[in-house]
């Protein structure tokens, strides 16, 4: 068990998660953030996730290549180059000594000059952590199928807050995420101001129909897994579109599943109170969500993780 950090007789552990905060490594436990920093007053922050599994980074390049358009576009700075934060996130992880890993990196708007509001004079701060694979749906909840509520809580508008740019602007998910527990669901999915299907807390949603499978387009982010699910498809010869769906569509679909680097492809049995199929996972989902994970195995999009370097 790796540790830092000797407190008297205590020592905290860094496989319970491993953070870098101010060009240190530290326990995840220690991690902290300047109050004042508006990434945690004003939600002025961008971050991405990537996942680790048997100890390998999956589709890490894609990750860092949106994470850097996210900053981009907010004009954010977070001080290390590309193959910097690479090292970073490699070092959370090397060091936890985890093997299945939830892996993130923020980049924080940072704490104003005093009296100013001017975000041009923040000095922009970037952090990372590692921690266990985090799933959105538990293993025995994916075994018979998740239950989706689609809610009426609309999704932000684009013209308001680019979904395509990772955000700490979670209080429409949030607030449907609390109506699909209120009503005995697992997760929500959110609409969009036409009414058309949008996203989850976290998630992109497919719908299963006749053999092929649709996803929102517009008003989602476009999510690395998502793309992953477009590349089976077209593996298994299953027809792949983006495109709108309306709630009726989805709970009248073959089958539906979702997809995030927090889970893979997870299934879903029931949209509100309609049971699909046989209220089990279907032949699609399973099919890809197999392939999904048997190309895990054999080093798909893997970057290993260096767990002997000091």
């Amino acid at each position: 068990m790796v540790a830092t950090r000797q407190e008297g007789t205590t020592v905290k552990p860094l496989s319970d998660g491993t953070a870098f905060v101010e060009g240190a490594y530290v326990p995840i436990g220690e991690a902290r953030l300047p109050l004042l920093d508006w990434g945690f007053t004003r939600s002025d922050v961008t971050y991405d996730v990537v996942h680790v599994w048997k100890g390998s980074f999956f589709r890490l390049d894609d990750h860092l290549d949106r994470f850097q358009r996210s900053c981009d576009r907010l004009r954010l700075n977070p001080g290390y180059g590309r193959d910097q934060t690479r090292e970073i996130l490699m070092r959370c992880v090397s060091l936890s000594g985890l093997r299945e890993a939830y892996v993130e990196m923020i980049c924080t708007r940072g704490v104003p000059a005093p009296g100013s509001r001017d975000p041009r004079l923040c000095r922009n701060q970037f952090f990372a952590f590692a921690i266990p694979f985090v799933w959105i749906f538990s293993r025995s909840r994916q075994k018979e199928g998740a239950h989706l509520i689609i809610s009426d809580v609309p999704r932000i508008a684009p013209v308001s807050v680019d979904p395509t740019v990772k955000n700490f602007h979670w209080g429409d998910l949030t607030r449907a995420l609390f109506q699909a527990l209120d009503r005995g669901g697992d997760s929500a999915v959110l609409l969009d101001g036409d009414g058309y299907l949008s996203e989850g807390p976290g998630f992109n949603v497919f719908r299963v129909h006749q053999g092929g499978v649709t996803t929102p387009e517009g008003t989602v982010l476009e999510g690395i897994t998502r793309a992953s699910v477009r590349e089976l498809c077209e593996e298994l010869d299953i027809p792949f579109a983006l495109t709108r769906i309306t709630p009726d569509e989805l709970r009248d679909a073959d089958e539906v599943f979702v997809s995030s680097t927090a889970g893979g492809v997870m299934p879903v049995s029931r949209v509100d109170q309609r049971i699909l199929g046989n209220g089990r996972p279907g032949p699609v989902t399973l099919r890809i969500r197999e392939l999904y994970w048997r190309k895990h195995e054999q080093g798909w999009h893997a970057t290993p993780v260096d767990y002997e370097s000091p």
